[in-house]
């Protein structure tokens, strides 16, 4: 199955009776599978999740912590692009060259990638390995 066909099937199982917003997320994993993952709504906003979260979670579940592609499909008038707080998250598990597409309903599709999504992401590199003074 390709990351494409993941991302619209799961679309459909997406969980959205408030804001009718329907997303559908597909990443590949460094070993190739794809896990997919759909929004989740809950009547107590913000505690939903996002497609994107979704996938990611689907992927670590199974042991998987490198993604090396993305796809994400909504019915909006340009491709939904992820939230911010997505966008850290998938940082977290993608290389900055890691492919993002970025798709709606009528066909069309934008191709990214993650540091373009997240320039200057927070990362790795600016944790120190001694969290104590610096003096």
């Amino acid at each position: 199955m390709s990351l494409e066909k993941a991302a619209f099937g799961v679309r459909e199982n997406a969980y959205a009776p408030y804001s009718r917003f329907k997303v559908g997320a597909a990443i590949r994993s460094a070993d190739g599978t794809i896990y997919a993952g759909c929004n989740v709504e809950n009547i107590a906003y913000p505690e939903g999740t996002c497609a994107e979260a979704g996938a990611i979670a689907a992927m670590v579940a199974a042991g998987e912590t490198r993604l090396t592609e993305v796809f994400v499909v909504a019915d909006s008038m340009v491709p939904v692009s992820p939230c911010g707080g997505c966008r850290q998250k998938l940082a977290e598990f993608g290389t900055g060259d890691a492919k993002v597409t970025l798709a709606n309903l009528d066909g069309v599709r934008e191709t990214t990638t993650l540091a373009a999504l997240l320039p200057g992401a927070f990362g790795r590199d600016h944790m120190a390995e001694d969290h104590g003074d610096r003096d």
